[in-house]
């Protein structure tokens, strides 16, 4: 993958009523970009993820699967508030000269896919032929085709919602306030919270898997054990691991964005809101998934014109969609199969 830095030096006005004074996003492209700049495939990350789509999601983008490399041109950019080298709460404030930490101010989804078209008008790309996300990723889907209904052509929302659910918000204030617990959050420093964090990593997994991947993953080998059980050790293990490559700030960031999302604020109601979607759309959901259950991916596909729904079958839960690569990757071909020259033939440039 080629990585870049877009820098936007002009204040940007929030949501909220805050703003910033001005940001940057790193972003990842790989593949080829047609004479006709109309195979963009942008893929925006879930909580925790990165620009770094093919680390994460390879198995979308592998030879042979349905945005081989050869035939798109893929997109994806940490995300407004992150820290894998975009503006976030670790950043230096300009108008200040010291980091934001906890002034680094509330943002939406709205914001977020503001900052990704600047970026997207920065690259010189007219269009998106496809918009795909998960999770937060997913909400930010629905935003943005919603923001540049003439940009987006196809969308794939996975495994999320018209709004935040109650149950949805529910976990993660539980997880803020394991960071919030935690004596040092209040402090002025990059590891503030973070043994919080590893306690919210944890609450966040048991939203993520089902009781049967944990039965079959970290169920004991003998029923002697009286304490040390791998199911605690694993819980334990994810926390630790979150934490050496993440911060507690953008968490909450990421996190109070996911809890405000909402496609029907200040516009109408989500039905109609969602009837205007003009791209063409496939819904995706994970048959186990409790975090985002699946009747919340059937209402958007009964309520956005012309949408189709496919339905993963998984163990893990939520996080079927990054594991589930051959029943994603049979999904979208059914869903392409009608425009699949638009995809396969364009006649190919090297960026």
């Amino acid at each position: 993958m080629t990585q870049g830095l877009f820098h936007y030096q002009q204040k940007f006005e929030l949501e909220s009523g805050e703003y910033l004074p001005g940001f940057q996003l790193k972003y990842s492209t790989a593949g080829v970009l047609n004479k006709e700049r109309s195979n963009v495939v942008w893929v925006t990350h879930a909580l925790t993820g990165s620009s770094d789509v093919l680390d994460w999601w390879k198995g979308l983008f592998d030879e042979g699967s349905v945005f081989d490399l050869k035939n798109n041109f893929v997109v994806c950019a940490n995300a407004l508030g992150g820290c894998y080298g975009s503006t976030g709460p670790l950043s230096i404030n300009p108008e200040t000269g010291k980091t934001f930490y906890h002034s680094f101010p509330l943002l939406t989804h709205r914001d977020i896919v503001r900052s990704f078209d600047l970026l997207r008008e920065h690259l010189g790309l007219p269009t998106i032929h496809t918009l795909i996300g998960g999770s937060l990723g997913g909400q930010q889907v629905l935003e943005w085709a919603l923001l540049k209904p003439d940009v987006v052509k196809h969308i794939v929302p996975i495994g999320c919602n018209v709004l935040h659910s109650p149950w949805g918000i529910a976990f993660n204030e539980a997880q803020r306030m394991a960071i919030s617990a935690d004596a040092t959050w209040k402090e002025d420093s990059a590891r503030a919270g973070v043994e919080g964090m590893k306690a919210a990593r944890a609450i966040a997994m048991l939203s993520y898997r089902t009781h049967s991947i944990y039965g079959n993953a970290q169920g004991e080998k003998s029923g002697e054990k009286f304490d040390d059980f791998r199911a605690a050790s694993y819980q334990r293990y994810q926390g630790d691991k979150l934490a050496n490559r993440f911060n507690a700030f953008t968490y909450w960031t990421f996190s109070k964005a996911m809890d405000s999302h909402n496609v029907a604020r200040g516009r109408a109601s989500a039905e109609e809101v969602l009837n205007q979607l003009k791209a063409k759309t496939l819904v995706v959901g994970i048959e186990s998934d409790i975090l985002f259950p699946l009747s919340e991916q059937q209402y958007l596909a009964d309520k956005i014109p012309g949408a189709q729904l496919a339905v993963l079958q998984s163990d893990y839960g939520h996080d079927g969609f990054l594991v589930e690569f051959e029943q994603l990757n049979e999904a979208l071909k059914t869903f392409y199969k009608p425009v699949r020259l638009s995809l396969s033939k364009p006649a190919l440039i090297k960026t």
